[in-house]
């Protein structure tokens, strides 16, 4: 076995561990958070329908700012989408990454956006 399909498996085991401890439901959806090189995305997901309640990226954002601070204003603005929903109270999902950098500027900006994580 190669070493990228090792590390591979390696993250997807530690995707299935994390997903399983969380679950979220209509009154208490899943934040997930998916980061790419350049761009990262956050959703609210309700897993009892396996809808999404609403969803948004860094692509939204306009201006030069650090990878951390877009990360910071996709949360502030998730936490503003989810309030027009009425959603006050999430589940945080960080998939298969640590809750460091760009991942946790996106909990951050959603607990000063209003949301309860």
């Amino acid at each position: 076995m190669n070493q990228s399909k090792k590390i591979n498996k390696i993250r997807q085991r530690r995707q299935k561990k994390v997903r399983f401890r969380i679950k979220g439901g209509a009154v208490k959806p899943r934040l997930s958070v998916f980061r790419s090189h350049s761009h990262i995305y956050a959703q609210l997901i309700d897993d009892a329908s396996s809808k999404t309640l609403v969803s948004a990226s860094s692509m939204e954002i306009k201006g030069a700012l650090k990878k951390s601070d877009v990360a910071k204003e996709v949360g502030k603005i998730i936490a503003q989408k989810a309030g027009k929903l009425g959603v006050k109270i999430a589940v945080f999902d960080r998939n298969r990454y640590s809750y460091h950098g760009r991942v946790k500027a996106v909990a951050e900006g959603a607990r000063e956006g209003g949301l309860k994580l």
